[in-house]
């Protein structure tokens, strides 16, 4: 809940221009997932994907205040946001809920989907046994996944904290994910699905971070409210 839709607009032009001079991996893909309020004006600005933060678990309806999958596909949004830990956090978001809004996506739409541990089960070793409950509770209602997925490794003990996952803390993480997550799709799937990091990626960490094979890319956080950092993170992408 950062920028104006001005501004937005702004941040947008300027990832744009410096994506437009080059020096950038081929193998690199840019998205950006501004609040809704910003959408519409993104459409057809260039070719920086535009995607959404969330969505509703219903597909329409007296829900005042949602916004449909219906509409975020009017507005041109391939990815959409599912689980991020402050959705979990301060909206309650369950597994009902989640698996409910990946059923609406699949599949027209591509989900990032978030998992993550929080300090307190990190220190009390559970890291993998919540990341193995994040995607078994949703995935496990599904018969078959119609549509890419992207996760996104979120260790919330490393977001606005000034903490940071060391890269080999992020690849074991990255590798676990990878393999919870094989049994669902088969190994050329799985292989393929693109698993990123969302723990405060960050100009000084991001070429650490990249270079581990389990790490495809990032979900930036604070770091994307200035275009100059976020492009000297996607410099360091792996060419």
């Amino acid at each position: 809940m950062n920028t104006s839709p001005s501004q937005g607009i702004q941040l947008y032009h300027a990832l744009l221009e410096a994506k437009n001079k080059g020096g950038f991996s081929e193998n690199l893909e840019w998205l950006v997932l501004p609040p809704y309020t910003h959408l519409a004006g993104l459409q057809n600005l260039g070719d920086i994907q535009v995607g959404a933060q969330n969505c509703s678990d219903k597909p329409n309806g007296a829900y005042t205040g949602e916004i449909s999958v219906d509409m975020l596909s009017d507005l041109g949004c391939r990815y959409v946001l599912v689980g991020h830990s402050e959705r979990r956090q301060y909206f309650y978001e369950d597994a009902e809920m989640l698996t409910q809004k990946i059923s609406l996506l699949m599949p027209r739409f591509i989900p990032i989907f978030c998992v993550g541990e929080t300090l307190e089960e990190r220190q009390q070793g559970k890291t993998e046994e919540v990341l193995e409950r994040h995607i078994k509770e949703v995935f496990n209602r599904f018969t078959y996944i119609s549509s890419e997925v992207v996760f996104a490794y979120e260790p919330v003990w490393a977001i606005g904290t000034g903490n940071t996952a060391t890269a080999e803390q992020a690849q074991a993480a990255h590798e676990f994910i990878r393999k919870v997550w094989r049994p669902f799709v088969g190994e050329t799937r799985a292989l393929e699905t693109r698993i990123l990091y969302g723990g405060s990626m960050k100009p000084e960490n991001a070429a650490d971070l990249l270079s581990m094979p389990d790490i495809d890319g990032g979900l930036i956080g604070s770091a994307a409210l200035n275009s100059d950092s976020f492009v000297q993170i996607a410099r360091q992408f792996p060419k």
